[in-house]
């Protein structure tokens, strides 16, 4: 047992010295921060120069300094893509629902559709005008294929007050579904006014709803009517572009990009300097120096007059899949991309560093370590009690320049005498933990 305790204070001595030995100039890229807003949490976006800056590719090698080149505890949020609910609204036609004065009963409805798609009512034998009244009105939905969440009346005639009405949903005019009820007012008093226009719809879809009035005798004359649907959409994780990278011409005679580092890239765009530029290409990649060249993607790119206006289209969708160095073959029949050396932009998914400001400012980022390890806190350990809509009130941070080269040193002789100490104290354990390996070793069995 004695001997599993030494391993353990060991194995902790081990990490305790990995962070504490961690200095400044360790680093090999740093750039300063602006805060703004709200702390003590500030968030940034990470620039794509910060991902070529690190010495990671997951970027591992990140930290938080403050003037005294002390660690700040920080996050990582990776981009994702998202599912979001997206609003849509339209103006719809509407008739009106006619009936007699001295019954309750539902106007009998006969419709049909022209081959523009509208709709006609067609009245049979109606009685005279004298016994009818405005019951409600019919609404064409028919065109909104997506569930209706929200209905909003303008109107005129009624008098002021609040006006209520059942709502009801139809596919095919014949058979009716309740939808609730809804109600409208308006009041006003001296020169103020107030309007209630709009009701809630229970996000259903519906080809013709129903609007009867509960006192059809005060029943308002509508002069305009929307609907608004709602539908689920698919976003895209927001990206982050590099600068425009010149290539170069390999051996072979074919244009090459290099990166400092392997990286998911996500989308690749190729600058189009000349009009009518029309390129079919073939671009590939490999995620090491003497890696194996593997395809990556391939489109047909174009710069093109049409209808008056120039048409273009420059990107190309990446696999997300580490890469390091591309390549692209371009097929001369299209005329190829220009007289120019083409340059290139790409794109990987962008992160969020979330980090909890604590000593003096100024605070830097620091990057460029080939042996940093990951220092990153979950976030809900960063932030006790975090919500997802919390991350937009956070502070934000701002890189106030571009990444320089090896951070000048800050720590002064005493974090150094601190260093050193520590690599003592693990001397020490390891020799204390052989002498007790060996003592274990020599001990004669029991009997």
């Amino acid at each position: 047992m004695n001997f599993i305790r030494w391993g353990l204070l060991l194995g902790l001595s081990l990490s305790a010295l990995s962070q504490a030995s961690e200095k400044p100039q360790d680093y090999r890229h740093g750039a300063a921060l602006q805060l703004a807003g709200e702390g003590p949490w500030y968030r940034l976006e990470l620039p794509f120069a910060a991902h070529l800056a690190a010495g990671h590719g997951d970027l591992r090698d990140l930290r938080v300094l403050d003037s005294n080149g002390q660690m700040q505890a920080y996050a990582l949020i990776p981009g994702r893509s998202e599912t979001v609910q997206q609003e849509q609204e339209h103006g719809v036609r509407w008739f009106p629902l006619r009936g007699r004065a001295d019954t309750q009963d539902i106007p009998a409805l006969r419709v049909e559709r022209s081959t523009t798609g509208t709709l006609i009512e067609l009245r049979g034998d109606a009685p005279v005008e004298s016994e009818q009244q405005l019951r409600g009105w019919l609404l064409d939905a028919s065109t909104i294929d997506a569930p209706l969440v929200r209905m909003n009346l303008d109107w005129s005639g009624a008098e002021e007050g609040f006006q209520r009405f059942s709502i009801e949903a139809s596919d095919d005019l014949q058979h009716w579904r309740s939808w609730g009820e809804g109600q409208v007012a308006r009041l006003s008093f001296a020169d103020e006014r107030i309007d209630q226009r709009q009701v809630e719809l229970p996000g259903q879809r519906a080809r013709y709803l129903r609007l009867l009035w509960r006192n059809p005798a005060q029943a308002p004359q509508l002069q305009a009517v929307t609907l608004r649907s709602q539908r689920q959409a698919h976003q895209a994780a927001p990206l982050v572009w590099s600068d425009l990278m010149p290539a170069q011409a390999n051996t072979e005679g074919q244009y090459q990009w290099q990166l400092p580092l392997s990286l998911p890239l996500e989308r690749l765009r190729v600058e189009l300097q000349q009009s009518n530029t029309l390129a079919p290409l073939r671009f590939e990649a490999r995620s090491s120096d003497q890696g194996a060249w593997r395809q990556l993607t391939s489109g047909v790119l174009y710069r093109l007059p049409e209808a008056g206006r120039e048409v273009v289209n420059d990107e190309l969708s990446l696999p997300g899949w580490p890469v390091r160095q591309l390549r692209v073959q371009v097929d001369a029949r299209g005329g190829g991309l220009g007289v120019d050396t083409p340059r290139l932009q790409v794109a990987l998914r962008a992160t969020q560093l979330v980090f909890l400001a604590r000593g003096e400012p100024p605070y830097r980022l620091a990057l460029g370590s080939p042996s940093a390890q990951s220092a990153a806190l979950p976030l809900h350990t960063l932030i006790p009690g975090y919500q997802a809509e919390r991350l937009a009130s956070l502070g934000r941070a701002e890189l106030t320049e571009a990444f320089a080269s090896a951070l000048e040193p800050q720590a002064g002789s005493g974090q150094d005498w601190q260093r050193w100490g520590l690599w003592a104290v693990l001397l020490v354990g390891v020799g204390l933990l052989a002498a007790m390996a060996a003592s274990v070793l020599r001990r004669p069995p029991d009997v």
